[in-house]
């Protein structure tokens, strides 16, 4: 008996993808800034994910800045037919470590030839515009003058397709009268779940969700309902909140991160989980409003 992410992809565009992907931000220095601490091991957690099937890679040249791509380059170029490497961009990183926001048609064009020569590509595979918007998440307001930058750029053939980060529904609906939305990346995890219609709708569509900070990000789930149900699987919590992830819609494409190939081992070994009705109703009461849980859990 398998899981629900076992053996399964999903398109974004013209590429195919396998659910269970990796996310490459935790492999930069601590506050993804600066180098990673062992570039060996960063090194091999990229060679074991592909090593592992994953064919689908999430990064930007703003982690760090351009460490996670340099890296990746480092570790996996020439690039397998099949890998897929995400990248976004849209902002940059100040010399304290910030994140401003960098999105004007001119900072967006030269962070895609960024991306291009740190990856070592002639066309990246898909790009994702990190819309900077509140402090805790989204915020509306229109995208077209950067969207319509990209897309200008998908057309002079320097990416394959394009992607939205950290949006309201709103602003998927305005990029998509400009130009196809592959894929939407928002936080979304058991306990951060305000983008339920949206995953629906976009489910609807043929288009992939892609969940950032799926085990709580800088605050992790905690919840004795996740380590009830993990205990009773023979699981950690970590490897059943992504397998909720994972059942949630089949849309869901997980990039989990880490710097360590044992707990990128254990979180590919998610996708093999089984989550009966019983654990499932179990574990949608941690993102009801009114669970007590959820308001502990949420990440900040």
């Amino acid at each position: 008996m398998t899981g629900p992410g076992a053996g399964t992809s999903f398109a974004l565009g013209d590429l195919s993808v396998r659910r269970m992907g990796y996310g490459a931000m935790q492999l930069a220095g601590p506050g993804v800034f600066g180098p990673p601490r062992d570039p060996v091991a960063a090194t091999a957690v990229l060679r074991e994910a592909v090593a592992q099937g994953v064919n689908h890679i999430d990064t930007s040249d703003f982690y760090g800045p351009h460490v996670t791509n340099r890296l990746i380059r480092e570790a996996l170029h020439p690039y397998p037919q099949d890998v897929v490497i995400v990248t976004k961009v849209g902002a940059v990183r100040g010399a304290d470590a910030s994140w401003n926001p960098a999105q004007s048609p001119a900072e967006l064009t030269q962070a895609v030839h960024d991306n291009l020569h740190n990856l070592g590509l002639d066309v990246l595979d898909v790009v994702n515009l990190r819309v900077m918007g509140g402090a805790h998440g989204p915020s509306e307001g229109s995208i077209a003058a950067r969207w319509t930058a990209l897309a200008e750029l998908q057309q002079q053939g320097l990416i394959r397709h394009l992607g939205l980060s950290n949006v309201t529904a709103a602003q998927v609906e305005e990029a998509r009268g400009i130009a196809p939305v592959v894929c939407v990346q928002n936080q979304y995890n058991l306990a951060h779940r305000e983008d339920d219609a949206l995953i629906d709708r976009l489910a609807e569509q043929g288009t992939a969700y892609v969940p950032f900070f799926p085990l709580g990000g800088f605050s992790p789930l905690q919840s004795s309902a996740l380590s009830e149900v993990a205990a009773r699987l023979e699981a950690t919590p970590m490897q059943v909140a992504l397998a909720w992830l994972l059942h949630r819609s089949p849309n869901i494409l997980l990039i989990p991160g880490t710097s360590s190939v044992q707990h990128l081992r254990e979180n590919l070994a998610a996708s093999q989980l089984v989550l009966s009705d019983e654990a499932l109703a179990q574990l949608d009461v941690i993102g009801a409003p009114e669970s007590s849980e959820a308001q502990h859990s949420a990440p900040s």
